[in-house]
């Protein structure tokens, strides 16, 4: 699949695998509708890969607008959207004892209602597109979302339903031209894990964790597959990685 000249919308955009996803599919003559809260490192990407082919659309993407505006934003700038990489999210993983259930359930309302909400954006416009619908969804879920270990249920609970919500959609769709699958990180040296006390690559003893670039390949990697070839899910984890 010949990704140049398409068109993918890419939430979380503003570092590690949203950033290095971005900056791959760029190279690859994509152009990008790309967001997050912090629009200084969006407007600063685009610079970077030049304006010309990127616009930034700074917002929360909790807000229940955004998608929509999102996909918009990509047909008026652009003409079209072929893909979104929806990949947005947080973590907060801590014993009963210490968690702050409110700040869980924010996180459930980025990491499971504001997916949902892009993917159904995305899909619809999917299958609007005249004459023969097409696009593909590439939702970030996570080894969390196909396993658990204690403390990190929180966490792994909003993974399992972006899980549930990709199969599904791609059984409905099956027979389509739209694609959806799930890239399955294992640890990626990320801000995701700045504010912890003891660092995952410490906690769990792996020296040597992914870099958000090796995810931007593997996304890459689903995309350009022939189009009778699905991948619903791509899993990649650290050597070290014994989970």
């Amino acid at each position: 699949m010949n990704l140049k000249d398409q068109v993918v919308v890419i939430t979380g955009a503003s570092s590690g695998i949203g950033d290095a996803v971005a900056r791959d599919l760029h190279s690859a003559g994509m152009r990008l509708v790309i967001t997050a809260r912090r629009e200084e490192r969006l407007n600063a990407l685009a610079d970077e890969l030049g304006a010309d082919d990127v616009e930034v659309v700074a917002g929360d993407i909790t807000d229940p607008a955004l998608p929509q505006a999102l996909i918009a934003r990509a047909v008026e700038r652009f003409g079209r959207c072929d893909i979104v990489f929806n990949n947005a999210g947080v973590i907060d993983i801590k014993p009963i004892d210490q968690v702050d259930i409110d700040k869980v359930c924010q996180m459930v309302r980025i990491n499971v209602e504001a997916a949902y909400r892009m993917a159904h954006a995305a899909l619809r416009h999917f299958q609007s597109i005249s004459p023969k619908p097409r696009g593909h969804l590439v939702n970030t879920s996570s080894i969390l979302g196909t396993k658990v270990r204690p403390t990190a249920g929180w966490y792994a609970g909003t993974k399992y339903a972006i899980e549930g919500l990709s199969e599904a959609l791609r059984m409905e769709l099956a027979g389509t031209d739209i694609a959806v699958s799930c890239v399955e990180p294992g640890l990626v040296l990320t801000e995701l894990h700045a504010d912890w006390e003891t660092h995952p690559v410490d906690l769990l003893d792996i020296p040597n964790p992914l870099r958000p670039e090796d995810i931007a390949r593997c996304v890459r990697f689903i995309l350009e597959q022939p189009a009778h070839v699905r991948i619903p899910r791509l899993m990649a984890l650290p050597g070290e990685h014994e989970i």
